[in-house]
């Protein structure tokens, strides 16, 4: 999973817990033991790759989407053929 994407659902829980916190503070515990365990695998995957070919590209296609639509969609169908080759 991106580490982005892994943020964004770390956020969600984060979010999840502020609204409804767990009542007894064994499964707060267990809860911060787990969010500081997801934090470092996202360190860990932001440290060994700098970004992913396909996340570089959908990047792309929003650049260039209200500008050049050709190339926008041109650059979806490469992140189209990414993501059937499993990149």
């Amino acid at each position: 999973m991106p580490a982005r994407e892994l943020q964004e659902k770390l956020n969600a829980l984060r979010e999840q817990l502020e609204q409804n916190p767990p009542h007894s503070e064994a499964e707060r515990a267990d809860l911060q033991l787990l969010m500081q365990q997801i934090e470092l695998q996202i360190q860990l995957e932001t440290k060994t790759q700098d970004s992913s070919l396909a996340d570089e590209v959908n990047l792309a296609v929003e650049q260039f989407e209200l500008t050049h639509p050709g190339v926008a969609a041109a650059l979806r169908n490469i992140v189209q053929a990414l993501g059937n080759m499993g990149i």
